[in-house]
């Protein structure tokens, strides 16, 4: 009987370890750096601001919180806030391209298709945050998404070495039942993202460096 005692005793103090962690992990991701999310008149002008992709329905068109950050990007790039926007979505499959439909709605906005830069290999938030420093050598940027995903982004982007700060996109009011499953989806994705940085430490896909500022980038060809 003594041995199952100190088995449950184990068991339960190895749950509350496990929990307490969990926890820490999404406080951290959560709150460390909340000061950096910005109104766009606070921003100080920085190189680049990264657009982080979302759905693409069937046709090409974005979906409204996809719609919303370029549009956020764009308006950034109106007011000098950025020199060029960096798209970054997924493209792992021929038939879907988050950031060549993410820079058709951004040139339909105005802005030149020679300011735009292409991230295909961004299926994560991690994996754009990890590019930005490693392919792309990006240094300080502004990072565009929805308010909710925010914190995340800036805690991946600061830990794997780039200066970030970002600008909510929520142009709009969001379904709640979106809403509810995002929320429910952002507090597992908080802990996956400090674990990636301080445990796991996937290995996104890498490549040459690629200098968007260089007059030889290809844009959507590079």
């Amino acid at each position: 009987m003594l041995r199952y005692k100190v088995l449950r005793v184990f068991l339960l103090l190895t749950f509350l370890a496990g929990f307490a962690l969990l926890t820490y992990a999404y406080l951290d991701v959560t709150y460390r750096y909340r000061d950096r999310i910005l109104p766009p008149e606070e921003v100080d002008p920085r190189p680049v601001a990264i657009v982080f992709g979302a759905g693409v329905y069937p046709g090409g068109r974005l979906s409204p919180m996809l719609a919303d950050r370029v549009a956020t990007g764009v308006a950034l790039y109106e007011a000098g806030k950025v020199q060029k926007l960096l798209m970054t979505g997924d493209n792992s499959i021929l038939t879907y391209n988050e950031p060549w439909h993410m820079a058709d709605y951004a040139i339909q906005l105005g802005v030149p298709e020679e300011d735009i830069a292409f991230d295909y290999a961004g299926r994560r938030t991690y994996d754009s945050c990890w590019r930005a420093k490693h392919i792309f050598g990006l240094a300080r940027v502004v990072l565009v998404t929805q308010r909710f995903h925010l914190p995340r982004a800036i805690y991946l982007c600061q830990a794997v070495g780039v200066d970030a700060v970002g600008v909510a996109a929520d142009r709009r009011v969001y379904p709640r039942r979106t809403l509810a499953w995002l929320t429910l989806r952002e507090v597992l994705a908080r802990v996956r993202a400090w674990l990636d940085v301080h445990l796991l430490k996937p290995q996104p896909i890498g490549g040459d460096p690629i200098d968007i500022f260089s007059p030889d980038y290809k844009g959507r060809y590079e």
